[in-house]
């Protein structure tokens, strides 16, 4: 008697997670490339953003905020870089 092998459970759209759709690499199967303007002035805002507070808090809850701030200018080029089509 053997021991049975655990299968990969489906993912939320009935496919498994990493495993390419069929289609998936044709053009305008995937998400549209980001737009660079619009990432350079949501990631500029979020620059601004941190250099408007700078100073103005205790020095732990501006490090904190800061880290925040930096957090999500780093999501926005993260999503922006998962659009790019990757050869």
């Amino acid at each position: 008697m053997t021991t049975p092998t655990p299968r990969p459970h489906p993912g939320p759209h009935g496919h498994r997670q990493g495993m390419p759709l069929p289609g998936g690499h044709l053009p305008g199967a995937g998400p549209e490339p980001a737009d660079p303007a619009l990432v350079r002035a949501e990631v500029g805002e979020l620059l601004a953003e941190l250099a408007a507070g700078a100073g103005h808090a205790d020095a732990g809850v501006d490090l904190i905020r800061r880290a925040k701030i930096l957090e999500q200018a780093h999501d926005v080029l993260v999503e922006a870089l998962a659009t790019v089509d990757k050869i």
